[in-house]
């Protein structure tokens, strides 16, 4: 992977967790302009990823709050 794309990569990820909206809307947008990018399996795999980082936050939500 290119710094550049390690770059791209992180501001994702910190797009994602800090203005979910946004990165939903971008992603849609880059599924619409190139959809060969999302196969269906990396898209199933992402999901269950997804929801496993919501189970994290909601988790240290409650670590936090207690």
């Amino acid at each position: 992977m290119s710094n550049l794309d390690e770059s791209i990569g992180k501001i994702l990820l910190g797009l994602q967790k800090d203005d979910p909206g946004t990165f939903k809307e971008l992603m849609r947008r880059a599924r619409e302009e190139s959809p060969e990018l999302f196969e269906e399996d990396i898209d199933e795999e992402n999901k269950k990823i997804d929801e496993y980082n919501r189970r994290v936050d909601e988790y240290n939500k409650k670590v936090d709050e207690g």
